[in-house]
């Protein structure tokens, strides 16, 4: 058995009779609705429950109560490199501790022993239009991998309940072994004329994703790290992630529900949000010959996109009301590194005027810049300039977060979600009756 099932054997019987604690306090009202809320995507809406992380509006993301700086300072590093293990995020998210040096390289030999890439799923990839979005194929070949559900497997043959999440554990460590294969595969089909790079058995996680891709730079490695790390969870409200839990309360299986939730990634209000950044920081360089404007120009070129009727992609968010540690995070990489960057620049200027300019026209409730507004720039600089690509990165990471909240899905036993629909005319009703 591995360390990371021997961790979570060790908690099951505290955490679910703390879970079963929880329903003698059944009566107790924790929020209320209001008919803003229900026409506004139920946001801010107290329905969820989530362990994994919890995202502060004046701090940030936490991971399993740990602050971004925190978690980078506290997890295990590869020596003589600056950004932790990918997959210690994955063990806190998992476990809430700190793993060791020896657990992260226990985990790190379990996925890499189920590191191949089926022949079958390069067919169906290959089988795709060549347009077909990045995002497409992922999502696809993410489903085409249920036939190795352990899941289903274990169900059909009569397990109880209790055991339920181990097969789900074992899918997650399957479907994270092969993401990156699937992600640079995808990446070299497309954009490096089919010329594939098979895996290096001396790598991490991480940085064998960067190796596979084709960028083999020790600091792109670092930065690859430190991406997967940042966009692993965000709650479990974020439409991937609830999409995920969602669709995983049917006792749909890993691949199932993280395809789901990868097609909910690759919308243009979430995980596609990314790409849409990087364009208009491209656009607005374009439009100044291709240098990096001033900051009047900036000011200038952002209130005529606003008067037009658009927005200014990167900036704002549903919770945050400050700067997101997670952009502050690739800030502080890119002054490291790339501090004389003209795209960087360019970034840094915007970050200077936008959140003014958005204060004064008056409707972002957070002015400030979200992770989206800075994780293209440093794809840029290390080459990886394809930037319909970056969603995908994105959900590798992703994943990370959705099955660990997936394994204590069926650890804890939580049922299948189905909240009640009401007609507008009810509605009506209601909030008249209300008054």
């Amino acid at each position: 058995m591995s360390l990371l099932k021997q961790k979570l054997a060790s908690m099951m019987a505290k955490e679910r009779e703390d879970f079963k604690s929880l329903k003698g306090l059944g009566d107790k009202v924790i929020d209320h609705v209001r008919v803003d809320q229900a026409l506004g995507g139920i946001r801010g809406v107290k329905v969820l429950i989530c362990d994994t992380s919890y995202l502060d509006p004046m701090e940030g993301i936490r991971f399993r109560g740990m602050t971004i700086p925190e978690t980078r300072k506290a997890l295990p590093k590869k020596e003589g490199v600056e950004e932790p293990y990918a997959l210690g995020i994955w063990w806190l998210l998992l476990t809430g501790e700190i793993p060791t040096l020896e657990e992260v390289l226990d985990l790190e030999a379990e996925v890499k022993a189920k590191a191949q890439l089926p022949q079958y799923i390069i067919d169906v990839l290959r089988a795709l239009p060549q347009d077909a979005h990045p995002m497409a194929m992922f999502t696809t070949a993410i489903a085409a991998l249920e036939g190795e559900s352990a899941f289903r497997k274990r169900y059909n043959e009569g397990m109880t309940k209790a055991d339920y999440w181990e097969p789900t554990l074992e899918d997650s460590i399957n479907l994270l072994a092969k993401l990156p294969l699937i992600a640079s595969y995808i990446y070299r089909l497309k954009y490096k004329n089919d010329d594939h790079i098979p895996a290096n058995p001396n790598e991490d996680w991480g940085g064998n994703f960067a190796h596979m891709m084709g960028v083999d730079n020790p600091e792109y490695k670092d930065l690859m790290r430190l991406y997967l790390l940042l966009h692993s969870d965000h709650e479990s409200g974020n439409v991937s992630a609830h999409t995920g839990h969602l669709v995983s309360s049917a006792l749909s299986d890993v691949f199932y529900s993280v395809s789901a939730a990868m097609g909910g990634l690759a919308g243009p209000l979430h995980g596609l949000a990314n790409q849409e950044c990087l364009k208009w920081i491209l656009d607005l360089m374009d439009h100044f010959g291709g240098r990096t404007p001033t900051k009047e120009e900036i000011e200038k070129y952002a209130w005529d996109t606003l008067n037009s009727g658009q927005v200014i992609p990167g900036y704002g968010h549903a919770v945050l009301r400050q700067t997101d540690p997670r952009y502050a995070a690739q800030r502080g990489f890119a002054l490291k590194h790339l501090p004389d960057d003209p795209i960087f620049k360019t970034v840094s200027n915007v970050y200077e005027v936008i959140p003014g300019i958005l204060e004064k026209q008056g409707k972002a409730k957070n002015p400030w810049p979200n992770v989206d507004a800075h994780s293209g720039v440093l794809q840029v600089y290390y080459g990886v300039k394809e930037y319909d690509f970056y969603t995908v990165l994105f959900g590798v990471s992703r994943a990370m977060g959705i099955t660990s909240q997936l394994v204590w899905d069926r650890a804890l036993g939580y049922p299948i979600e189905r909240p009640k629909s009401i007609t507008r005319k009810m509605l009506k009703k209601l909030a008249e009756e209300a008054n």
